[in-house]
């Protein structure tokens, strides 16, 4: 990889992992005000959103899928190749959270809350989103299942000393929720271990963008790319 292209992957990585953590931020303080009935719904985890929650909470929650396909992709193109194999899976895997994601964020926002606030739901009842008992929730589950599975991988990639350490510290944490958000429609207690995923996903994506902070973009990467699992 020239040093041009380097430079694009470290652009591309940094503000997307910047991102990452503007979006994640944004819904985990969005999430705490739904669960604290701030937003208009009963509260707790088990409510249905209001049109205003819908609102708040999806939109960054779409916006993030776009910005961590992206990251993942930048951590990518910083793989030797001898290592791709594992990036290149966490990218599939990346690819799938946010295509399962988007479907279900889109639709809520452009179709199903309109028709909410407009107390139309009568025959978009399998369209409404409802913690735990709804089939786009086993959807958005499923997918932030496959986010987790995606940083797994990527883990492999990132070696066992300095800042790469605790950035593969950071993405095993994060795919250890996996348990904890895909077998939540069958035991919705396993919620409170999920939300964990307020802490794990932050923290990651900070330590990544310190990584593509730090990146040098005249750096050989022959020399640069990492490969050890």
């Amino acid at each position: 990889m020239g040093t041009a292209s380097l430079g694009a992957v470290r652009t591309a990585g940094f503000w997307s992992s910047a991102l990452c953590i503007f979006f994640s931020l944004v819904y985990i303080v969005a999430q705490l005000g739904e669960w604290a009935g701030l937003l208009g719904s009963a509260g707790g985890p088990h409510s249905k959103s209001t049109p205003v929650g819908l609102a708040v909470l999806l939109t960054p929650s779409l916006l993030l899928g776009i910005s961590f396909v992206t990251m993942m992709v930048s951590i990518h193109y910083t793989t030797r190749i001898s290592g791709r194999i594992w990036s290149h899976l966490a990218v599939v895997f990346a690819s799938m959270y946010a295509t399962l994601i988007s479907i279900v964020y889109y639709v809520q926002l452009a179709f199903v809350l309109p028709k909410v606030a407009r107390g139309e739901t009568r025959e978009i009842q399998l369209l409404i989103f409802e913690p735990f008992d709804s089939f786009l929730y086993a959807i958005d589950v499923y997918g932030y299942s496959l986010m987790s599975l995606s940083m797994l991988f990527a883990a492999i990639t990132f070696g066992k000393q300095g800042l790469e350490r605790w950035i593969r510290l950071s993405l095993i944490a994060n795919g250890c929720l996996i348990p904890f958000l895909v077998l939540q429609m069958y035991w919705p207690p396993l919620i409170w271990g999920g939300s964990l995923w307020g802490v794990a996903f932050p923290l990651a994506t900070s330590l990544l963008f310190i990584y593509f902070k730090r990146l040098d973009p005249d750096q050989d990467q022959s020399a640069h790319g990492r490969s050890n699992g």
